[in-house]
């Protein structure tokens, strides 16, 4: 039976995801209670939004695990999915803008998978420094953080790779990679073989901002598919916020990036954005906290103004002037003695995208948008958990 989604653009659902089971170093298990207490709830309120919080995740921390050197601590990581995709399962279904507050870069597998409930096919933007696509197989480090994209698409370990269940999370070409600047070797050479699409922080500078994120968001369909954002704070320009996990030289400008999210935020078909790997113990006086709220707050601020903005007039095409050579004398309509025949109704059109919920047709901006969609591998309103995805 089809579910009715009303979608809801002045409401957030809020998660915290406090995890560094999959990270390269703890301190961003701290993350959600940092933000929190940086005042982005109350700011959100300010801005206009109503706020439905959904509380913490159980913590899962970081550690060493020498023992499984090519994929490190899975049991944590595994645990700490599925108390997110509970939560987002009911965050999604409320309509609301989910805001995941991570955390490890591994939390978006638990945020699509409660998305895929709802939605045969999501897309991901993927904007990060990394490309996160190595496996057991390549990863220098072992660690998930540097795997999540490959097991997104189904590449890497079981334990993570089957976490949604048979088939790829999210399918190669819905995967953009956007501000790449670091590349593993094996990384690079994937990417040359595969249809992922994907954008160099380089070429963003080049192109500008505005231009780089509306090009990227046409590759992706976000005019005509659901998508998820995952925001790895690492892309982000070191000199502004170095209390990351794994900083770098340079980045992208705050104001480069407020302009990117702020194009990202206005589309319809956008269910949740994901935060990840800021680190509290690098920003012990808050000031990254601050800066990043501010940010969040600033962007999504824009997804009112987008909403309240009025409506564009549809332009109405003028008449066609009546040519001089038809006379007033000339019989309109040839006379028939049969009753006139009406034409048939016209066939409805096809939905672009079969299975995925679609917005109805515009509707003023107080009022919610109703998307119908399909449960995807469950009927009940209260999920439970399969024994694939609890298992290490």
């Amino acid at each position: 039976m089809a579910v009715k989604i009303a979608r809801h653009p002045k409401k957030i659902a809020l998660i915290g995801a406090p995890s560094s089971a999959a990270a390269f170093l703890a301190g961003s298990e701290k993350a959600p209670a940092a933000l929190r207490a940086a005042g982005l709830v109350e700011k959100l309120q300010s801005a206009g939004f109503e706020v439905i919080d959904h509380g913490d995740c159980a913590t899962r921390l970081f550690a060493d695990d020498e023992e499984h050197r090519r994929a490190r601590n899975l049991p944590a990581i595994v645990a700490s999915l599925n108390d997110l995709k509970l939560r987002a399962e009911v965050a999604i279904k409320s309509g609301a803008l989910v805001l995941v507050l991570g955390g490890d870069c591994s939390q978006v597998i638990g945020l699509l998978t409660g998305a895929r409930r709802y939605y045969r096919n999501i897309s991901l933007f993927w904007f990060d420094r990394d490309a996160d696509l190595n496996t057991p197989a390549t990863t220098p480090s072992g660690r998930i953080d540097g795997m999540v994209v490959a097991n997104i698409i189904g590449k890497g370990a079981p334990e993570l790779t089957r976490f949604w269940g048979d088939g790829a999370l999210v399918r190669e070409p819905d995967v953009l990679l956007f501000g790449l600047e670091r590349l593993d070797p094996p990384e690079q050479e994937f990417l040359t073989r595969s249809p992922m699409r994907h954008i160099y922080l380089a070429d963003i500078a080049l192109k500008g901002a505005n231009k780089s994120a509306q090009n990227a968001l046409t590759q992706l369909h976000a005019d005509t598919r659901e998508f998820v954002v995952h925001l790895d704070t690492d892309v982000l320009d070191a000199s502004e916020l170095p209390s990351v996990n794994v900083p770098g030289n340079g980045g992208l400008p705050f104001s480069d990036a407020r302009a990117i999210l702020q194009e990202i935020v206005k589309h319809k078909n956008l269910l949740a954005l994901d935060i990840a790997q800021y680190n509290p113990d690098k920003d012990p006086d808050g000031s990254g906290a601050k800066k990043l709220v501010d940010l969040l707050v600033d962007v999504l601020s824009a997804r009112i103004a987008a909403e309240d903005a009025p409506p564009t007039p549809e332009t109405v095409p003028e008449k066609t002037p009546v040519p001089a050579t038809v006379t007033a004398e000339e019989p309109a309509a040839k006379e028939s003695s049969e009753a006139p025949v009406a034409d048939p109704a016209p066939e409805p059109e096809a939905s672009q995208t079969p299975g995925v919920p679609e917005a109805s047709a515009e509707v003023p901006a107080e009022v919610p948008v109703e998307a119908s969609v399909e449960p995807s591998d469950a009927d009940a309103d209260s999920p439970e958990v399969s024994s694939s995805q609890s298992s290490s």
